[in-house]
């Protein structure tokens, strides 16, 4: 029997995809998790692969279609000993759902909506009465002049947005830069639009605030040489970030709020109990976050070896849907390239960014000795959503951060938790 592949979830904040290559044929014989084709969204390239082994009996999408989730990519012919247990299910439920309509439900579906009439889902027509939204001023754009969810979306957006900005957005007016000389046009990527998209749309949304602070690390800097040089035989790469990563692990055990997220409603904040860290990876194609689950686990060796590894698979378009979700806090680390601080956005569902720039070496003066001495120090910035922190607690944030990063003691493997 026929068995239809359909496109999984494909994680936080990615609602499509485009199909960048197919990589089977009708007729072929494919196993199960074996890579029928790679999808491009924002963040990566992602390799989609087969629920069951058999034989390709139609392709239903070509490359450069535009996916979105639940959408039909591939029949597979099963084979004799593959388990159909999963299709028999579906087609159990769906059985189940037509013969649980009435003739009369069924008659009303048919009927076109009269002027008066509204037709919507049981969730949307929950959350409108919630939010005091009467349908009737809603555009329908479903099928059979039914509002879907995200006809509501839009309707809140406008509203919300309609005390800031016109209704109507004015077109830009088009400039000829060729007439004050050459110009070459370079299409924005894949990555770069969507990203650009997210980061707008945050930007709007997020009442965002960025606090700065410094850090002195010449005692980590002397730390990290001694560990890279113990590690020379097993050519694990210590860089600074594995420690940023470990001490923002550590601070966040204090400062939950930074490990937040705001429900859907935005009424209720979701304290998570794990630490998933995004990192910003630039690539090519712009800058892909792939995360490091479970960080505050992890030992300074474990998380060089997790970093070296997920950012050489950013780069070559190979990370897994798996692998750029689920954050609960992002760092972006400009240190290799220079600068003294910058802003960096919230990369929302979460609601707090740390972004570290270049070391330098400083005149410090020691109250000790009554002298200056020379100081390696870390400049670095936090931003995040004011409607979930507010200045005091990311002064408190940022000056831990600095205690955590200037004690050494924190990122020995046997330190004292």
């Amino acid at each position: 029997m026929n068995y239809d592949i359909l496109l999984p979830d494909l994680g936080e904040g990615i609602e499509s995809a485009e199909v960048s290559e197919i990589l089977i044929s009708v007729g072929d014989k494919i196993e199960k998790d074996e890579t029928m084709l790679v999808l491009e969204s924002d963040k990566a390239s992602m390799e989609i692969p087969s629920d069951v082994s058999g034989v390709v009996k139609e392709i239903a999408i070509k490359k450069g279609d535009e996916l979105t989730v639940g959408q039909l990519l591939v029949k597979v012919e099963l084979e004799e000993k593959v388990s159909t247990q999963k299709q028999k299910t579906e087609n159990q439920k769906q059985e189940v759902i037509v013969e649980s309509r009435t003739p009369s439900e069924i008659k009303k579906e048919k009927r076109k909506p009269t002027k008066d009439s509204v037709f919507a889902s049981p969730g949307v027509r929950r959350l409108s009465r919630e939010l005091e939204i009467n349908l009737k001023n809603i555009t329908p754009t479903g099928q059979k002049g039914r509002i879907t969810k995200e006809d509501l979306h839009l309707y809140i957006k406008s509203r919300i947005n309609k005390t800031t900005q016109p209704e109507i957005k004015t077109p830009k007016k088009k400039i000829d830069f060729s007439i004050w000389g050459p110009i070459e046009e370079k299409p924005l990527t894949k990555i770069q639009k969507i990203t650009g998209e997210r980061l707008q749309a945050a930007w709007s949304e997020i009442p965002q605030v960025t606090q700065f602070n410094t850090a002195d690390i010449t005692d980590l800097n002397s730390f990290r040489k001694k560990l890279k040089e113990e590690n020379t035989e097993n050519k694990t790469k210590i860089t600074f970030l594995p420690f940023l990563i470990k001490a923002v692990s550590i601070v966040l055990e204090k400062h939950p709020h930074f490990n937040s997220s705001l429900d859907h409603n935005e009424k209720t904040l979701i304290l998570k109990n794990y630490c998933h860290i995004g990192v910003a990876v630039d690539t090519e194609q712009g800058l892909v976050v792939p995360v490091i689950k479970d960080a505050n686990k992890k030992s300074l060796i474990d998380l060089s070896n997790e970093l070296e590894r997920i950012s050489n698979k950013a780069r070559n378009k190979k990370l897994s849907t798996n692998e750029i979700k689920g954050a609960t806090f992002t760092v972006s680390s400009l240190g290799g390239i220079g600068g003294s601080f910058f802003t960096p956005i919230v990369n929302p569902p979460e609601v707090a960014i740390l972004g570290v720039s270049k070391s330098t070496w400083k005149q410090v003066y020691d109250e000790n000795w009554k002298e200056f001495k020379p100081r390696f120090v870390l400049p670095f910035s936090v931003s995040y959503d004011h409607r979930v922190i507010d200045g005091a607690e990311g002064a408190r944030f940022v000056n831990a951060l600095s205690s955590v990063l200037e004690n050494i003691n924190n990122f020995k493997e046997n330190r004292d938790n």
